[in-house]
């Protein structure tokens, strides 16, 4: 592995993380049904996990108060799973560190080696670059 480079965790470890977490912020969520964060969120309340918006432009998203960053959001989060563009996630992965989160997962296409390595230094488990929604089809 390159210094730039960081390799996701092995499948059987993505698939004990997505069933360990039962709190999950999504940073980036959208009201729009059409955009991908809205189908991952509904995927994700079918489950049965208690997803949080965390969103500074909206006060609601599928019926639930969205918040504007991490840190206002009261008690643990398991997941932060994040919808943003790759280059505007170091201050996300730097606060679910500061607040304790258990991990972060980057959406398909987004990817920040270095937040990773500083995720996972602090004790976090971080994936990147894959969809939650796909993962978690592929378990059932």
């Amino acid at each position: 592995m390159s210094d730039s480079d960081y390799e996701n965790p092995p499948q059987e470890e993505i698939f004990d993380l997505l069933r360990q977490s039962k709190r999950v912020a999504v940073v980036g969520l959208s009201s729009k049904p059409e955009r991908a964060s809205n189908g991952v969120a509904k995927l994700l309340i079918e489950r049965g996990y208690d997803v949080i918006p965390v969103n500074p432009t909206e006060d609601e998203i599928l019926g639930r108060k969205s918040f504007k960053s991490l840190s206002e959001i009261d008690g643990k989060i398991d997941l932060v799973d994040v919808f943003r563009r790759s280059e505007t996630t170091d201050p996300i992965i730097d606060e679910a560190i500061k607040l304790g989160a258990a991990a972060v997962w980057l959406q398909e296409g987004v990817i920040n080696h270095a937040g990773a390595r500083r995720a996972v230094s602090s004790g976090l488990k971080f994936v990147q670059n894959r969809c939650v929604a796909k993962e978690l089809r592929k378990m059932s």
